[in-house]
């Protein structure tokens, strides 16, 4: 079976969400379990193939452990079919903040808007756990619909070189990206050997 990313994405363990699913017809977001990573493996590595290691977003991402409760699969039935997470970052000194991504999704359920499904929920679950801000690197006419502006990022670096018009960040309380500068850092804890075999 053959995915790819439903959305242009540079770069985005757990108990239900409870009330907080997102549900659609056939399908229902929650938070990632140790069943999923297999299948969430094999999708990623048909949807960006290897190249999704060498990103510069990895580097925030890779040997730590995603956002609490922010690590998302959809499931169809018993087939996972779209994964998304967010990582703990400092945007610049002394600032907290999330990094959202990878994304991906099934081919073949492109067409439900199930990847801005799974961006909504994120976005919801992160200002429920009281998170402040969220950066990532995208398309800015796409994910302008959800609130992030380049704007926000000006004044942050990445640990590599990303397109700079790619570059977004989003308040989820106001003023919270406000005057933000500096390199945009690693704040997750080390993920445990056995839980996480691959960062992304």
């Amino acid at each position: 079976m053959t995915f790819v990313s439903a959305i242009a994405f540079d770069d985005a363990v757990a108990v239900p969400f409870g009330a907080a699913f997102a549900r659609h017809p056939g399908f229902v977001i929650g938070e990632e379990t140790p069943a999923d990573v297999e299948a969430r493996e094999a999708l990623l590595d048909a949807a960006f193939g290897p190249a999704r290691f060498l990103k510069t977003c990895e580097r925030l991402r890779a040997g730590r452990l995603p956002a609490r409760g922010l690590a998302l699969s959809a499931h169809e039935g018993e087939r996972l079919i779209a994964t998304l997470r967010l990582w703990p970052v400092r945007a610049g000194a002394g600032r907290p903040a999330l990094l959202l991504g990878p994304l991906a999704v099934a081919q073949d359920r492109q067409s439900l808007g199930l990847g801005a499904a799974m961006i909504r929920s994120a976005l919801s679950r992160a200002k429920a756990r009281n998170h402040r801000a969220i950066l990532l690197v995208g398309d800015e006419p796409y994910y302008a619909r959800f609130g992030f502006e380049r704007r926000l990022a000006e004044g942050l670096t990445m640990p590599g070189w990303v397109d700079p018009a790619r570059f977004l960040g989003l308040e989820l309380a106001p003023g919270a990206l406000k005057d933000a500068h500096g390199r945009v850092s690693a704040a997750a804890p080390a993920a445990p050997e056995c839980a996480l075999p691959r960062a992304a």
